[in-house]
């Protein structure tokens, strides 16, 4: 067991957790009790299954392999550099005594042969290392504090030590009724290399148990040095007074497949197990790993007696019978228990951090407290498939960019793709609305007027800025989410609902219902969606807006401006386009053509954006160029913006659909055109 220092501090520490006697599967834990009936609990019996990774030895009909699939453990390849030999010693002679409640399962019972088998393997084990680079060093009060306001603590123990900001000095720290993932490795890790595991722990797990929190490598040192303060590792009594001679590396290398740990591990390439095990479907349900007693050899999860009941419920009924199709919705459910996504979001009335964790959940903005829970607490999922684009989604799961949240302390992590993308899929699907709502987004109608939506945003409208920031500027009011990226995150039809019927749409929003009773709402929130479409190309809303605001700068944005205007030589319905690169272009939606291009500067909005006679603006920059006139009958759709924001413009040609794209290269544009499918290619140059 582990070994702690007779300090305070030590005593307090999140490694000192109550012990747990099983193999711990946080949402089986959470959601199944012993006096559920066996249709509820036969539905834990197979989270058991995928998450013990019984299905990485058994074999399961092909109606439930999906279902059942088995997830990657622990990546070993580097494990002898994490982990001394000692500390290696005790996890493979008895997981459950160095690791209380860990899912892997213990091989040796003591019998005759044991003891060499442990050491063959340890020193198999041992040999695999991989020199990492030295991180910065750590802050152990730092660390502390960041353990305990990221989210660690949604699945792990919180340290008595530590008093949450909500909870008053005069009060008690209530602690935490659901069992906590065992974190019992920490104080056995090299210092050095639990900071690398922290950083990217997806490149040690894949299977996203342990997920990444996206620390920085300062961050990450700082956590492991709190993890380790006042710890020492326990040493193997038992090892040294056996004394058994040395069993070789390849000895181990040998039993590491033998004894079927390349099922769940790898260690190096192309290790495969050499034979396989018995197939549910002739597994009998009180021998093998659910015997009273095991054999050696035999995996031993020290399972308790609510868990048996569910793996022979779930193995009896594989047996009999072909596994039941599954919703979109049951799917999505089914992966986030996997993940342990409940352990911070709630979701159709299911999960959400219990309240002894969730006063760990933190603001770090003290004027986002009037929002209540949504401060510091992760949002509630209801109906996000049809909230989020497809691209967002991406961001959020597994890339970058999707934090739209910076006054809460706790961080969504990262699981990994392969973890979580086919809920890109089933999340939409799940969520859709029995009656789809209707919103007009092509930006053709007469109420499409960017100007219009942002005069019911700003403070002589409807105050949206009273709670929403834009762009650098932050809210009149609370911390709100920031409505910058409302076209890429939000699916316009959701957007619409959403305003329409706030309360009903996104459960516990303090959103008002702003729209009820307007006879104009459907115009009106078009116009909205109008303007945040464009608002790179667009002032600020009346109470945001500065002085500095007016001359449009896409080289500090990073990205295109596309702005509608009056333009001098392009004529009242221009659509001016502003490149980083310092290279400029309109476009005439009457005419459909490119008119002019020039170089330098973009646009001063300061006369559009002020003056009531909308006075044609002049390009800034230099070298401007008239572009020839066109020909053939043409008709303006609207423009499509691209990933990288260069717009798109759609039109007919004499009755051919078109898409015309400017793109800057080497100082110059490349102008691609695809009329019914075949594209051609200009240059555009001065």
């Amino acid at each position: 067991m582990i070994t702690a220092l007779s300090t305070p501090s030590a005593r307090a520490h999140p490694l000192q957790a109550e012990p747990i006697n099983h193999a711990y599967v946080f949402n089986f834990d959470q959601f199944f009790l012993p006096e559920d009936p066996d249709e509820h609990v036969v539905e834990g019996g197979y989270l058991l299954m995928a998450e013990l990774n019984c299905t990485a030895c058994h074999s399961v009909p092909e109606s439930w392999k999906a279902r059942l699939s088995a997830k990657p453990g622990p990546n070993l390849s580097a494990v002898g550099a994490r982990l001394d030999s000692d500390s290696l010693w005790l996890m493979v002679r008895s997981p459950q005594h160095r690791k209380k409640g860990t899912q892997m399962p213990g091989l040796f019972t003591g019998e005759d042969g044991d003891a060499e088998k442990v050491e063959a393997l340890t020193e198999y084990l041992s040999s695999l290392k991989k020199p990492e680079p030295r991180l910065p060093k750590g802050d152990e009060e730092r660390g502390k504090e960041l353990y305990h306001k990221v989210g660690c603590v949604a699945c792990h123990e919180p340290a008595t030590d530590f008093r949450p900001e909500k909870v008053s000095a005069e009060m008690s720290v209530e602690k935490p009724g659901l069992a906590s993932i065992p974190i019992a490795l920490a104080d056995a890790y090299d210092v050095n290399a639990l900071a690398h595991f922290l950083h990217d722990p997806l490149s040690h797990r894949p299977s996203g148990r342990m997920p990444n929190m996206r620390l920085t490598k300062q961050e990450a040192s700082d956590i492991a040095s709190y993890l380790h303060s006042g710890r020492t590792a326990e040493k193997a009594t038992e090892r040294a007074a056996l004394k058994i001679p040395a069993q070789g590396v390849e000895k181990g290398k040998a039993l590491f497949t033998q004894m079927k740990c390349v099922a769940c591990h790898q260690a190096e390439p192309s290790q495969s197990m050499s034979t396989a095990a018995k197939p549910v479907l002739n597994l009998k349900t009180k021998a093998g790993c659910l015997a009273d007693k095991p054999t050696s050899g035999i995996p031993r999860y020290d399972l308790n007696d609510l868990q048996k009941r569910a793996l022979r419920l779930a193995i009896t009924t594989i047996q009999k019978q072909q596994a039941p199709a599954m919703t979109a919705m049951q799917k999505v459910d089914w992966q986030m228990s996997r993940l342990n996504c409940y352990a911070c979001h709630d979701r159709d009335g299911k999960g959400g951090p219990e309240d002894p964790r969730a006063q760990y959940f933190g603001s770090n903005d003290g004027s986002a407290e009037s929002l209540g829970e949504l401060a510091h607490l992760p949002p509630n999922l209801d109906n996000v498939g049809r909230k989020l684009t497809r691209g967002w989604l991406q961001k959020v799961l597994y890339g970058e960019g999707g934090s739209v949240r910076p006054y809460m302390d706790t961080r969504m992590p990262h699981f990994g793709q392969a973890q979580t993308e086919m809920l890109v899929d089933l999340l939409p699907e799940s969520d859709q609305r029995e009656k789809p709502v209707k919103i007009d987004v092509s930006g053709l109608e007469k109420h499409h007027r960017a100007e219009l939506g942002r005069g019911l945003m700003g403070s002589t409208g409807l105050a949206c800025i009273s709670c929403h920031g834009l762009k650098d500027r932050k809210s009149l009011g609370p911390p709100v989410i920031r409505l910058t990226h409302t076209v890429d995150r939000l699916q316009p039809e959701y957007f619409k609902e959403l305003l329409l019927n706030p309360q009903a749409t996104q459960v516990g929003t303090m959103m008002p219902p702003m729209f009820i009773g307007r006879k104009k709402a459907d115009q009106e929130i078009e116009s909205i969606w109008t303007y945040l479409k464009e608002i790179e190309g667009q002032p600020l809303p009346e109470g945001l807006l500065s002085t500095e605001d007016f001359e449009l700068k896409p080289e500090k944005l990073g990205r295109p401006i596309v702005f509608r205007s009056f333009i001098e030589g392009a004529g009242s319905h221009a659509i001016g386009i502003g490149f980083p690169e310092g290279i400029h272009a309109a476009f005439d939606s009457v005419q459909c053509r490119w008119v002019l291009i020039w170089k330098g500067r973009f646009l001063d909005a300061m006369s559009n954006w002020q003056s009531r006679e909308m006075l044609p603006i002049k390009p800034l920059g230099t070298d401007l160029k008239t572009l020839p006139q066109a020909t053939g009958v043409r008709e303006f759709n609207g423009y499509r913006l691209n990933k990288d924001g260069v717009p798109t413009m759609l039109y007919q040609l004499d009755g051919q659909p078109v898409e015309d794209t400017l793109r800057p290269v080497d100082g110059r544009f490349e102008r691609s055109i695809k009329i019914k499918g075949q594209e051609s290619k200009e240059v555009l140059s001065w």
